[in-house]
């Protein structure tokens, strides 16, 4: 496993990656327009080399010998659903179902608390769907600390998303 800044050329991957990821974690009955949609709107290979382009988040992935397996993202100035998080986010971290449970995700969210730290944070926030269970276990189990909960909205449609909070002081 080699963790590395992501390039304009892993922008596709991304992509696909995250397509993978999304629809298998939360399309548990079948896939429909309305969600189909969504994920082939969200998750494109223009959406990534533009968000890489901009070079405002940090995007770092991580890969194995055939590509890449995971990625987590985190982005400065974003007001948190709730009072008193820095406004350091993870916006997105997925890795693929088959490499979970191989140190990857631990891998990525080194990165991330290390920029945290460098950047002068007391803590990072993100939220995940609140029936998302094995993504709420591996952050309990990380240290993280469910804070609130806000909605994830998709249209005029509304999923409950934890909000959790990790404390990065040394």
């Amino acid at each position: 496993m080699k963790i590395r800044p992501a390039q304009k050329a892993d922008a596709a991957s991304l992509a696909a990656l995250s397509i993978e990821v999304w629809v298998g974690t939360y399309l548990k009955r079948g896939v429909n327009s309305f969600f189909a949609e969504f994920a082939l709107s969200e998750f494109t290979t223009a959406r990534f080399e533009a968000l890489l382009q901009d070079g405002q988040d940090l995007l770092m992935v991580s890969e194995n010998e055939e590509g890449i397996d995971g990625y987590i993202r985190l982005a400065e100035d974003r007001i948190a659903p709730v009072d008193g998080l820095s406004d350091l986010e993870i916006v997105t971290f997925y890795v693929q179902p088959r490499h979970q449970g191989k140190g990857v995700g631990s891998a990525l969210l080194n990165i991330a608390i290390d920029y945290t730290r460098e950047k002068g944070r007391q803590s990072i926030w993100l939220t995940t769907n609140s029936e998302n269970t094995t993504a709420i276990d591996f952050y309990l189990a990380k240290g993280f600390e469910q804070v609130g909960v806000t909605d994830f909205r998709i249209g005029d449609q509304a999923y409950p998303n934890h909000v959790l909070v990790l404390n990065t002081s040394p």
